[in-house]
């Protein structure tokens, strides 16, 4: 198992194949890895029925979900690193000379049957956990992270790597195999491989704390989230919701309104909700969930965030940001930063502009964050005559759907058939997607709908990556996940614009992880750097609001009536409605992870107050008192909790290629063109992590990015 692929499935992608090219000095005078004190003991009789020990004779070879239990999960972790040890040890024990087919091919294929196990459990305890699960994180996760080490750490390992690596001009190595080599090479000496081993044990120290504490923090946020509920239960409390809302969030067994921390029930609430104080209140439990008590995330986050610095400073690294950023597109935690701020400047102005005018609706009341929402809608009706009630019932849900499947279609030649295949939940929907000559390509599993189980937001997920190893040919099983409120039995889904786009969004990354031709793994799919990968979703969403598009999916869930021309140009009109709040808090959360991950060891040292160091950052950058952060650092579980540390500013970097590249279509005059499409397909969907992110971009696009037409899509002006 190539070690940045165990990471990712860990989801602490410090440790994956994105890495400098130099290395650090060797220790020497270690030839054998540190042994590993987990005890892998596990009987015939708890694998005697375990699922994981069959073989899957599912449609498409899911898992068979249904026959899978909690306690399936630890007696074949263990046996699948038992296996993945043997694998390793014929690997490091061959006597033969290392080659590119006796090392680095092996590392690729090995731990497959961990592969298996591993995949089911980060994706189930992700979308239907409960209590045992979580209680067998905290037993897996560090388990996992100790093996990824004892791999990436292993001395002999590493110095068979490295002779296939140092002799790589000479083996004459096809396209991807000399990626694969490149990447394998660079993940080892990122993970710290050519460090004497007093080094390396320290750095294997501080990745198995990290991984208990980033696990204890997202179990925390889910508690906490779960834990908050605004309860409705007179006509006062429930003063301006609409009648669909109502029904959605309506709960038989308390006999009222239940409104939760999901970001789609929490946004209708805040922009709907006529009373006042309940928005108050709801603003107030989003914004301090695990601020407090038992489950107080803040002293977690200064943990990890010393943690990452002093693993840094380890490894020659001026901050954790200076390590993550050395390969993305940015390059440098100044690049990211300065970037931030040319969107920064004009956004923040224009957010001042929205509160004054909100300001002059209030009167004599002080406006406050918490209406901001509300009062929003409230301009957009007045300015632009929209209603969000009266688009909605042109975007249910399975038309928007269609409406993607149609768009992959006419750009890609993919086809979507509805599949019988048994989810992990009631309401998963699958479909078996086969390219332009027919051919199956991957399975596609939509998860839509959230509950209690699921943590929050939407996400791209996969229970099997794509491979063509020794002509192999393994397609992928990808998963969709949103999380929006379940209507009542019968009555449909009917979707906010902002979740239309949301959908386009996550279908872009599951078209990322189905249309890959990449034979390993290691760069298959969703691969590159964070500043890259969020491209080929965001790009997307351009087709959200075409009218060529509107019409083959936005048609009224009654009447079947196409959405109106003159709807349509109103949501055009009002595409930048608002543009100066959104922009400022979502750059607001980028310059706050830069911020935590920009600290040296000794500055990471002296922070012991998460809040107060929150708001000493972004009061410096000005942020107003009116606006939050997209997250705030203790529920902050993209960097915290997930793969962005040091790189939430990717959505924002990546805007730079989606609207530079779709403004590729807008110059042909053809949302369709043949021509960029199937150069989008075969440089972006196709293509994986073959290239550097930047030659990708530039074999699609024919040029560099331009920045210009991000700033005039979000309405500001150019510098």
């Amino acid at each position: 198992m190539n070690i940045g692929r165990l990471s990712m499935l860990l989801l602490f992608t410090a440790l994956t194949a994105s890495c400098g090219e130099s290395e650090p000095q060797s220790g020497g005078g270690n030839n054998t890895a540190e042994p590993i004190t987990d005890d892998l003991t596990v009987s015939d009789s708890e694998l005697a029925d375990n699922p994981f020990r069959k073989n899957w004779e599912t449609p498409f070879g899911v898992p068979p979900f249904a026959e899978i239990s909690t306690d399936d999960y630890l007696p074949a972790v263990k046996k699948a690193l038992q296996e993945l040890r043997a694998d390793i040890d014929a690997i490091v024990g061959n006597p033969e000379a290392p080659t590119f087919s006796n090392t680095i091919v092996p590392l690729e294929v090995s731990g497959e049957s961990l592969d298996k196990v591993a995949a089911t459990f980060s994706n189930i305890t992700g979308t239907d956990t409960d209590d045992e699960l979580r209680a067998l994180q905290t037993q897996i996760y560090p388990m996992l992270t100790r093996e990824s080490d004892a791999i990436a750490l292993n001395p002999v390992l590493y110095e068979r790597v490295k002779a296939v690596f140092d002799a790589r001009e000479s083996l004459n190595l096809g396209e991807q195999e000399a990626r694969l080599l490149e990447l394998t090479h660079r993940s080892f000496v990122r993970a710290g491989a050519a460090f004497a081993p007093e080094v390396k044990a320290q750095i294997a120290a501080i990745n198995e704390e990290i991984s208990r504490l980033t696990t204890q923090f997202a179990q925390n946020l889910l508690l906490e989230t779960k834990a908050f509920k605004l309860v409705l239960k007179t006509e006062a409390e429930t003063a301006g919701l609409s009648s669909d809302f109502k029904a959605a969030i309506y709960d038989d067994a308390q006999n009222a309104w239940v409104v939760g921390l999901n970001r789609s029930a929490y946004e209708s609430f805040m922009v709907q909700s006529t009373n006042r104080s309940l928005r108050e209140k709801l603003f107030n439990g989003y914004r301090l969930r695990g601020a407090a008590g038992e489950r107080d995330n803040g002293p977690i986050a200064i943990k990890i965030a010393q943690l990452r610095a002093k693993r840094a400073a380890l490894m020659g690294y001026e901050s954790h940001a200076h390590y993550i950023l050395e390969y993305n597109m940015a390059k440098t935690p100044k690049g990211a930063e300065d970037f931030l701020l040319r969107v920064w400047r004009p956004g923040l102005a224009q957010a001042k502009r929205e509160r004054a005018d909100m300001q002059a609706m209030m009167g004599e009341t002080t406006f406050a964050a918490w209406d901001w929402w509300h009062l929003a809608e409230k301009l957009r009706l007045a300015r632009y005559d929209l209603d969000e009630n009266i688009t909605k019932p042109y975007f249910k849900l399975e038309n928007v759907q269609q409406g993607a499947f149609a768009m992959a279609n006419k750009l890609f030649g993919l086809s979507f058939e509805q599949a019988d295949v048994a989810g992990w939940n009631p309401v998963v929907v699958s479909f078996d997607v086969k390219d332009r000559a027919g051919e199956h390509l991957g399975l596609f599993m939509t998860d839509m709908y959230a509950r209690d189980s699921k943590r929050g937001g939407a996400w791209m997920s996969s229970y099997r990556s794509a491979s063509n190893i020794n002509g192999e040919r393994i397609r992928p099983l990808i998963t969709n996940n949103m999380n929006l409120p379940k209507p009542p039995e019968g009555e449909p889904t009917l979707m906010r614009f902002s979740d239309v786009e949301t959908l386009f969004h996550e279908f872009g990354h599951g078209l990322h992880g189905l249309m890959t031709q990449i034979d390993y793994p290691s760069f298959s799919g969703v691969d590159g750097p964070r500043d890259y990968t969020e491209f080929p979703a965001q790009i997307l969403e351009h087709w959200v609001s075409q009218p060529e598009m509107l019409e083959m999916y936005a048609t009224h869930y009654k009447t079947g009536e196409v959405i109106p021309t003159e709807l349509v140009e109103k949501i055009r009109r009002a595409a930048n409605h608002n543009q100066g709040f959104y922009t400022t808090e979502y750059v607001a959360a980028s310059l706050l992870d830069l911020a935590w991950h920009s600290l040296t060891a000794a500055e990471a040292a002296n922070i012991t107050d998460a809040r107060a160091f929150e708001k000493q950052v972004l009061d410096g950058y000005g942020l107003i008192p009116e606006i939050e952060p997209r997250y705030r650092s203790q529920y902050f579980s993209h960097i915290f909790a997930g793969g962005y540390s040091a790189g939430y500013y990717a959505y924002l970097w990546s805007e730079i290629l989606d609207a530079d590249g779709f403004n590729a279509f807008k110059q042909a005059e053809d949302i369709w063109d043949p021509k960029l499409a199937a150069r989008l397909q075969k440089w972006v969907y196709e293509a994986g992590g073959l290239k550097p992110a930047g030659e990708l971009y530039r074999n699609f696009r024919g040029q560099d990015p331009s920045i210009e037409p991000l700033l005039e899509g979000r309405g500001f002006t150019t510098e």
